[in-house]
């Protein structure tokens, strides 16, 4: 694909339909020019994000193409480096083009973080400047950004709209010290009691492993009163991964009772997903899912395990990686946008939740497939 750039001579930026608009420079893009290319067909965004140390799961071709496939979303990177030459930052994005919810770029769709990887900050102002014109067109509602670490320059406009916690277990000790670390009651008695109930345990990507998964988690998210992301999205995961994703499933009695979907990304392991039968929470399927992942981490060397992001209200959910020794720290989901605008997060919730609650699991599944390429 043809690398795009934007110069403050030209005084210009492409709006969706390709037409330029002309725009008043400022001090920073009379320094700086910024060019957007492809990162599923610029072999360049790989072998960058392959080499530096903050780039995650979700900045990866696997997950952009997943994102692809199942939802349609366009992916784009903008950078300071030109055509030919070797990557050194870039922050990628997804185009969510929606009748319902509006357009808007949103780095990244369905990703719990996504860090702009560019170390200097003047830098990634000038890359958010570059994006904050397609606002300021009216072609785009807003643009949003999920980083760990950085901080947009006050210049950018953007501001923070959502606060998480993220958490992130470090694996460097052995199996044996992990385990002592772990809250006594609420996980190593739960992992004894998984034992006990000899709970069965089964991992791969197979059509019956997912189809538990799947069943598992339309039961939590009826629990959550949200639809449950649709089918596709999970036969692209395991497209797109291949064997670096494994669906976990616990069973008691052949029934299953819990189960997650990770993914091996570098010297990570990722919890992604989750759910479970609330009937059977008491046997300790979950806790066992988790000590298995941390075994096999353990066991292929990995260094760190992710276990993602919660509602900062979600107090329960909070304390439950926190009893796995988890390091929580803050995540802020940043936006810039030329007015208010109402997101997906209060759309879904106002308008889903009743619905949810009385809907049979066929209604839930077409809801889910109908309304989660708006909410992205």
């Amino acid at each position: 694909m043809e690398k795009k750039m934007i110069s403050s001579t030209e005084e210009a930026t492409r709006t969706a339909s390709g037409s330029n608009l002309a725009r008043p420079p400022t001090a920073q893009s009379r320094a700086t020019s910024v060019y957007e290319i492809n990162p599923l067909s610029d072999g360049r965004w790989e072998s960058f994000t392959e080499r530096h140390p903050r780039a995650s799961v979700f900045h990866s071709t696997s997950w952009l193409r997943a994102l692809q496939m199942a939802y349609g979303y366009e992916p784009t990177v903008v950078t300071t480096c030109p055509p030919g030459a070797a990557l050194e930052n870039g922050l990628v994005f997804c185009r969510v083009q929606s009748w319902l919810t509006g357009w808007r770029f949103v780095s990244l769709p369905f990703s719990d973080h996504c860090e702009p990887l560019a170390d200097d900050p003047s830098k990634l102002d000038s890359l958010l400047l570059h994006m904050r014109h397609y606002v300021d067109s009216r072609r785009w509602n807003y643009i949003e950004i999920r980083p760990i670490v950085h901080q947009p320059g006050s210049e950018t406009g953007l501001r923070k709209v959502r606060t998480y916690r993220f958490h992130r277990l470090d694996l460097a000790r052995s199996q044996q010290e992990l385990l002592h670390s772990f809250h006594k009651d609420c996980v190593q008695r739960k992992i004894r009691r998984a034992e006990r109930e000899h709970l069965g345990y089964e991992d791969g990507t197979s059509e019956a492993a997912l189809k538990k998964f799947y069943g598992l988690l339309i039961m939590t998210r009826r629990r959550q009163f949200l639809p449950p992301q649709p089918l596709s999205w999970f036969r692209a995961l395991i497209t797109t991964f291949g064997d670096r994703l494994k669906i976990r499933v616990a069973s008691k009695d052949a029934v299953p009772i819990a189960s997650i979907l990770t993914i091996t990304h570098k010297k990570s392991i990722v919890y992604k997903y989750g759910c479970s039968d609330a009937r059977f929470h008491k046997l300790g399927g979950m806790a066992l899912l988790f000590w298995k992942t941390i075994e096999e981490a353990k066991n292929r060397g990995l260094e760190e395990f992710e276990m993602g992001r919660s509602d900062s209200e979600n107090l329960g959910l909070i304390s439950f990686k926190e009893h796995w020794g988890a390091l929580g720290t803050p995540l802020s989901y940043w936006m810039y946008a030329r007015r208010f605008v109402q997101t997906p997060y209060s759309w879904r919730r106002d308008a889903v939740r009743q619905v949810v609650r009385f809907a049979p699991d066929p209604v839930l599944r077409a809801l889910g497939k109908l309304l989660y390429g708006h909410i992205g």
